[in-house]
């Protein structure tokens, strides 16, 4: 307090006074007591109201003690139960926190982790992953600039996130508190099995196995692959202390069409300790989707030959050349090419008329364009006989199917006849032309849908030299036949765009994530941000039903459906407001990710101590490691003397009680007949 507001209230002092003495004593007659009780409290009230104009600055000085943090983070997943040491990471953990000499040394935190990070004191160890990648991000933003130790309880065993042996700051050590039996037991292990989701019937697919074998011994395995009781590959392993992992690759056939569930397992003579890892089931959806594409043409020219061979990389696909007479040949095709139509092919539009396959139109100086006017209203030509260089531009808003630009504007350009093309009605543009750098406006690639019929225009010749450029960009053909088998598939494709767009797995694992995400589209095919969507899930062996809304995101709406168990589900995801519906399936697999361990990662969880200049210690070394953490001088409490000012016309009891000593005082004086 300054040495003014000091003699401020010094002056309050003889004001509050001298104003109480003028009220009350000046040519007074009468000096009861009652009247001094009433200068009083005058005097108080006055000088109160004084001082809140003053408004002196209160200052008060006080110790704080802050303590260095100590996280203890514990393994809430259920390998902690399968490896029988629930019980023993509670004990582990309470030994820690209530320990009165940590607990006086430390700012203690408590934490649980599975697949997510949070303060916990209380633990089930029910968690369906483990993420300690968690743990190490979460702990850097929560003591972010703090230089504390963390204690973690696991078996160090990972099924989720990033390595977490260099996710950890440096600067901080990290103590694991390993647990879990880490005698070496004799067991086989599926590690990882490889597959692709989908494959064609009666083709054969690949099975990419990784085996893995813990023991002292030699040990004969049997690796099968069966379906239902049907085992449909089989493979003798062998392994030794020196060979611990074997590799296998299998390729089995695509028998029956839809999802083929299959099951995949190892085993020996021996006893294992745990021998739910021997076995993994994984699916594979089968599907039929051999097509014939007809080539028509009336000439001969090598962009036919390119195109044949762009298309029958996918072995789904068969090319057939056709001359424009031969109509009987075209009756069980999927899409025709028409490469430079005239007035041959009449019979060919006249007969698609009716049977309405989806068209690849592809002209160039040959063209009867007049004719083409008249077989189709998609694009109108109005062409001159002079021959002109087209080069092309990518569309990026184009959006019929995914498409990345394979380097268009870097191709040789097309051949076609100088004119003007004009599109007319449902029409989009996946490249537009340009001649010598000029944009044209006119389409290049084009794509056309009038009730349910497909037709995709290529306008020029000479693709043959994309395909060759597109090798020479990227030493490989692959990238122009992807966009060549695009184009093919849009167009064999007969489903017209629908307004509700639903996107799912056909079968899942338990414990991972089980979304599914839906698009609504109103008749302009716009998202529909105000669409109201619903899922009713039924088991199909229990009949039991579940209901969910769908949450609108970025552009679609979404459910999670973690909880499900094992089995298979049909579901409806329904519209509200128009009563537009997608029904279908999937199929939860059997698969619990954290029954596969039989020991604790020792290994990674000393990498992790060493990492942070830290040490692991194994469930029996806990007063060790207390000993440790209090001896450590790093971790010292920080003693602060915390200065809190206040301005005394923030203390609201004062207005209060000057309201109280007027008060008072009226009521005094109107009781003794003053007033």
């Amino acid at each position: 307090m300054t040495t003014n507001t000091i003699l401020l209230l010094l002056l309050s002092l003889v004001i509050a006074g001298g104003v109480s003495y003028f009220q009350y004593f000046f040519k007074a007659k009468n000096k009861s007591n009652v009247i001094w009780f009433l200068a009083f409290l005058r005097f108080l009230a006055i000088y109160g109201l004084l001082v809140l104009l003053i408004n002196p600055i209160i200052t008060k000085n006080s110790l704080e003690i802050t303590k260095t943090p100590l996280a203890i983070a514990v393994d809430n997943s259920s390998s902690i139960t399968a490896l029988k040491s629930d019980k023993k990471v509670e004990e582990l953990y309470n030994k820690l926190v209530s320990n009165p000499a940590l607990k006086e040394k430390f700012e203690i935190q408590s934490y649980q982790f599975d697949a997510d990070f949070k303060p916990s004191d209380k633990f089930d160890f029910k968690g369906k992953q483990t993420n300690l990648d968690e743990v190490a991000k979460n702990l850097k933003s929560i003591n972010k600039n703090l230089i504390f130790p963390t204690v973690i309880i696991t078996d160090g065993n990972q099924t989720t996130g990033k390595d977490y042996v260099y996710r950890f700051d440096p600067a901080n050590k990290v103590y694991p508190l390993v647990v879990g039996d880490t005698t070496t037991f004799l067991d086989l292990k599926i590690n990882q099995l490889n597959v692709n989701k989908y494959a064609f019937h009666k083709n054969k697919f690949p099975v990419e196995v990784f085996l893995q074998y813990a023991g002292d011994k030699t040990v004969n395995a049997d690796f099968t692959i069966a379906q239902g009781n049907l085992i449909i590959a089989k493979e003798k392993v062998s392994f030794s202390p020196s060979k611990k992992t074997a590799t296998l690759n299998l390729l089995l056939p695509a028998d029956k069409v839809g999802l083929q569930i299959f099951k995949a397992s190892i085993s020996s003579n021996s006893k294992e300790k745990n021998s739910y890892n021997n076995t993994k089931n994984f699916a594979v959806e089968i599907i039929d989707q051999k097509s014939t594409i007809a080539i028509v043409s009336s000439i001969n020219h090598p962009d036919i030959a390119a195109l044949k061979r762009s298309i029958e990389v996918n072995a789904q696909r068969k090319v057939i050349l056709v001359k424009p007479s031969d109509i009987n040949q075209l009756q069980d095709v999927s899409v025709l090419v028409l490469y430079q139509p005239t007035a041959t092919f009449k019979a060919i539009f006249d007969n698609n008329k009716l049977a309405g396959t989806n068209m690849f139109v592809i002209t160039g100086t040959n063209t009867d364009f007049n004719f083409l006017n008249q077989q189709q209203n998609n694009l109108v030509f109005k062409m001159s006989g002079q021959r002109e260089d087209y080069l092309s531009e990518f569309q990026s808003q184009f959006n019929l199917f995914a498409i990345d630009n394979i380097g268009f504007e870097n191709f040789p350009p097309l051949q076609n006849l100088f004119g003007t093309i004009t599109t007319n009605g449902n029409v989009s543009v996946l490249l537009s032309s340009k001649i010598r750098n000029v944009a044209t406006n006119a389409p290049l690639l084009a794509f056309a849908e009038n009730q349910g019929k497909r037709t995709a225009f290529l306008l020029g010749e000479n693709s043959w030299k994309w395909r060759l450029q597109s090798h020479i960009d990227n030493q490989s053909f692959e990238k122009y036949d992807v966009f060549i088998d695009k184009i093919i598939q849009y167009l064999a494709s007969t489903t017209s765009r629908k307004s509700l767009v639903v996107t799912h797995e056909s079968f899942y694992n338990s414990g991972e994530a089980i979304e599914i995400n839906a698009q609504y589209f109103n008749k302009n095919y716009e998202f529909d941000e105000k669409a109201r969507l619903t899922i009713t899930v039924t088991n199909a062996e229990t009949k039991q039903t579940k209901n969910y809304d769908l949450l609108k995101g970025n552009n679609s709406f979404s459910v999670n459906l973690d909880g499900l168990s094992t089995g298979k589900y049909n579901f409806i995801v329904k519209e509200l407001n128009t009563n537009t519906s997608y029904s279908s399936h999937f199929e939860i697999l059997d698969f619990d990710i954290e029954k596969q361990f039989v020991n604790p990662d020792v290994l990674k969880l000393k990498q992790l101590a060493l990492q942070t200049n830290g040490k692991a210690f194994f469930e029996n070394q806990a007063d060790d490691l207390i000993q440790q953490l209090l001896e450590n001088k790093e971790y010292k409490s920080i003693e602060k003397n915390v200065s809190t000012k206040t301005p005394l016309i923030d203390w609201v009891w004062l207005l209060v009680l000057i309201a109280l000593l007027l008060t008072t005082e009226w009521f005094v004086r109107k009781y003794n007949g003053l007033l």
